[in-house]
């Protein structure tokens, strides 16, 4: 094996399937050190769609854990809704099955709400939270991107990257317009998490959004301040929990400013919060 051959061997995942609630669950490690992070797509995206571009950043000098959840890339679909609780339940399965008492976690939209179940209800297992493009309540949410879900067929997204990819990677790649249609009643009648539950997250929470958003901005700021941010960090310190706002980024491609989500996260993860520099 040459040095070039060997480098590239290197860098390729370790990659398997999980038995868990009824699902061979799929999961990729990339990386190694440290707390591991564990990554959790949004609706009708998988791993190498919502995070493909940020693997190398983020696993550079980290173990990090990404997984297909239920339906979606490579996992299968099993007979049940898709709801938040559900999907932490699955997670919390394949945790277990690699041995791992505590993540880091960062999530994207279902996989934002999935990541604040696990934060909120397992609190043991969630050292910092990332939570990209999810309200904690219905409503922060501008209501379009619901809609549009609620009317998806397949023949709306034919030729797009997310069919190709469903029907190039599922064990059913003929269900389809089962996951759309799941997705059209993600987490339905569920009312929202208090302001009493946000505010009693034990793990420091980095909040993302994108400008213009499916989130309104002014919601992302009040999940700040109850998060204990929001305040005059020269005098008072940098709070533990923060806020990155992404420019000219939509929901759906709430990731794609690869740099600046990669930078806003490790650096997250990796710093101390600040002291206070200015006395009064």
């Amino acid at each position: 094996m040459t040095q070039q051959t060997s480098a590239i061997a290197e860098q390729l995942p370790t990659t398997g399937y999980a038995p868990v609630n009824g699902m061979q669950m799929y999961y990729e490690i990339h990386g190694a050190g440290g707390i591991p992070l564990l990554l959790l797509h949004g609706g009708l995206f998988d791993i190498d769609q919502q995070f493909g571009a940020l693997l190398p950043h983020l696993s550079r000098d980290r173990k990090v854990l990404a997984v297909d959840l239920q339906g979606h890339g490579r996992t299968n679909d099993v007979d049940r809704p898709l709801t938040a609780e559900g999907l932490a339940s699955d997670v919390i399965g394949l945790l277990e099955h690699l041995d791992l008492a505590q993540v880091d976690v960062f999530g994207f939209s279902v996989g934002g709400a999935v990541a604040l179940r696990l934060a909120i209800d397992h609190p043991e297992l969630v050292r910092r939270l990332v939570v990209s493009s999810v309200s904690f309540h219905p409503d922060g949410d501008r209501g379009e991107n619901a809609e549009a879900v609620a009317e998806m067929t397949v023949d709306m997204i034919a030729g797009t990257p997310m069919e190709e990819a469903y029907r190039a990677k599922s064990p059913h790649p003929d269900r389809l317009q089962d996951l759309l249609t799941k997705l059209s009643h993600f987490d339905e009648g569920f009312p929202g998490w208090s302001d009493d539950d946000i505010r009693g997250i034990a793990a420091p929470t980095l909040i993302t959004v994108g400008d213009c958003d499916m989130v309104r901005l002014e919601h992302a700021v009040r999940f700040l301040q109850l998060r204990g941010g929001d305040v005059n960090g020269d005098f008072e310190g940098v709070p533990s929990s923060q806020l990155a706002v992404f420019p000219g980024t939509t929901h759906f491609f709430g990731l794609s400013r690869t740099t600046m989500v990669a930078d806003a996260v490790t650096t997250f993860l990796d710093t101390d919060p600040a002291p206070a520099t200015v006395q009064g």
